[in-house]
């Protein structure tokens, strides 16, 4: 495995585990792929007697590729992958959906802020994206395209979110660049960039792109969920019970269930983050009406040999195991529906 791949700290399940299941999360520290690590740390994952190891990735394209290679059995990281990876032929599937939009920002650095005050004004420049190949290489091309901009009108530099996105950025080794909370919030409130495309909310992105384009998920290979139903059902009602968990609950309360590094020194600057992002998350795992017709359509834009495919939508995402795990928590015993039924639900 890569050697940027870095374990969890993983909980010991209370009751007998069935064998281990290794997701790769294209970013543990990102707030899109909060409910990851709040699966873990909640508990939810050991209820299901499930033994789950949490390898965080630098990017999304890193995370498929451990995937296609069989090295770990699930990644959360963007749903635009599942219709990349069916386009070359590689089959996956995702059961849960985390948000409604990618959480993503092009901020511009405080250098160049001054020259550019338009997406068409960073013809010459250089963009941070977090790889080549990855959701925010893609969302990049397409903004770009949109704006007037050929591909080679700017140049792309693959780099990682946390301090060496902030280094490159306030050192002047990119323009501009796309990257999510807290890399973005740290800049941001620390004088370093400001914003100049958002698309951390639906409406945010429909205004930005023209439609919706769902970021976070979890998802598998069809091939391992032919003969791991059981077990993706137990993975799917876990991460169920978190999207209702952070629907009926504050970014503060959430923010207190996670380990003390996540917060980069700063656990208000990150509770504050939170809070105005908090809306992009389902509170189901359900797949919003019309998001994959419209992110096909993105990926078709800057991808020829992807327009002349036959892609097929409904084998990118699934609500299935979602109907059944919804059935099971509907029980008055069960602890986290009483407390969701109880609450008026937020973010949505």
């Amino acid at each position: 495995m890569a050697a940027s791949l870095s374990l969890s700290l993983a909980l010991v399940p209370e009751h007998p585990a069935e064998a281990a299941v290794t997701i790769i999360v294209s970013g543990l520290e990102k707030q899109i792929y909060l409910p990851a690590i709040l699966t873990e740390k909640l508990g939810y994952f050991a209820d299901e007697g499930l033994d789950v190891r949490l390898v965080s990735a630098t990017a999304g394209v890193e995370a498929q590729n451990e995937l296609l290679t069989g090295a770990a059995q699930g990644v959360v990281g963007f749903y635009d992958h599942t219709i990349m990876l069916q386009g070359r032929g590689n089959y996956v599937v995702s059961l849960v959906q985390f948000s409604r939009s990618p959480g993503e920002m092009e901020l511009v650095s405080e250098q160049a802020g001054g020259q550019i005050t338009s997406v068409a004004e960073l013809k010459g420049r250089r963009l941070g994206v977090v790889g080549l190949g990855s959701s925010t290489d893609f969302l990049t091309r397409y903004i770009a395209q949109l704006n007037g901009l050929k591909f080679g009108d700017y140049r792309l530099v693959p780099i990682e979110a946390g301090n060496q996105f902030i280094d490159a950025m306030r050192q002047g080794r990119i323009d501009a660049g796309m990257t999510s909370d807290p890399t973005a919030g740290r800049l941001l409130h620390g004088a370093g960039a400001r914003i100049l495309v958002d698309l951390r909310t639906p409406e945010s992105t429909r205004a930005a792109i023209g439609g919706c384009y769902p970021g976070a998920a979890f998802y598998v290979q069809t091939s391992w969920l032919a003969t791991h139903r059981t077990e993706a059902q137990k993975l799917v009602k876990a991460f169920v019970r978190t999207m209702r968990y952070m629907a009926g609950h504050s970014a503060a309360d959430i923010a207190n269930t996670l380990p003390a590094d996540f917060f980069e020194g700063d656990k208000a600057l990150y509770v504050e983050l939170l809070a105005e992002s908090k809306a992009m998350f389902t509170t189901d795992g359900r797949m919003p009406a019309g998001c994959p017709e419209s992110t096909l359509k993105v990926l078709s834009a800057l991808n020829k040999s992807l327009r002349s495919k036959e892609i097929d939508l409904h084998q990118t995402y699934t609500g299935e195991f979602i109907d059944l795990a919804e059935k099971t928590l509907a029980t008055p015993e069960d602890p986290t529906q009483k407390y969701f039924n109880d609450q008026a639900p937020m973010g949505q």
